[in-house]
């Protein structure tokens, strides 16, 4: 049994997530996302609804540092309780928030590191991480100087300069 009960249980999941590395990417989806055949597929789905898109994104929010957040830029405004779940998940996180076409969002299923399929119904449910990695201790180093992007990456995860 893992230490934390609060982390991700479900342990291909969690081996996602333990797998991803900057820039690769992993896709929330919903119950009707195209899945490619050959995609590293996590199928939550269990009935309509069960779990929900927000639910298994939180839990990935835990334990995941996300640089970039992509979804389909119909979302604000045919979705906004969605678009507004989203802004206030990553707010803070150092992820910048991108919307593209959706159909976009459908080529990134294409070279995602893996896909999470959830048991949601939600118009323009899908969601990509590109993930990203904490500067701090990549710039740790006594003779190590951290470039400016890393910088305001830190300065907005941490509300503090490193």
């Amino acid at each position: 049994m893992k230490r934390d009960p609060d982390s991700i249980l479900n342990a291909e999941l969690s081996h996602a997530v333990a797998s991803v590395g900057h820039t690769d990417h992993l896709l929330v989806v919903d119950a009707g996302f195209p899945i490619p055949a050959d995609a590293w597929r996590i199928d939550l789905a269990l009935t309509r609804g069960i779990p929900e898109v927000s639910t298994v994104l939180e839990a990935i929010h835990e334990e995941l540092i996300p640089e970039r957040v992509v979804y389909a830029e119909d979302v604000p405004e045919m979705n906004p309780d969605f678009d507004s779940f989203l802004r206030e998940l990553y707010d803070g996180s150092g992820a910048a928030l991108d919307t593209v076409a959706h159909e976009e969002v459908l080529e990134y299923g294409k070279r995602a590191k893996a896909i999470v399929r959830t048991g949601e119904f939600l118009p323009w449910g899908n969601v990509v991480i590109q993930c990203g990695t904490d500067p701090k201790p990549w710039f740790d180093g006594e003779h190590v100087t951290m470039p400016e992007a890393y910088r305001e990456r830190y300065e907005e995860m941490y509300g503090q300069s490193p």
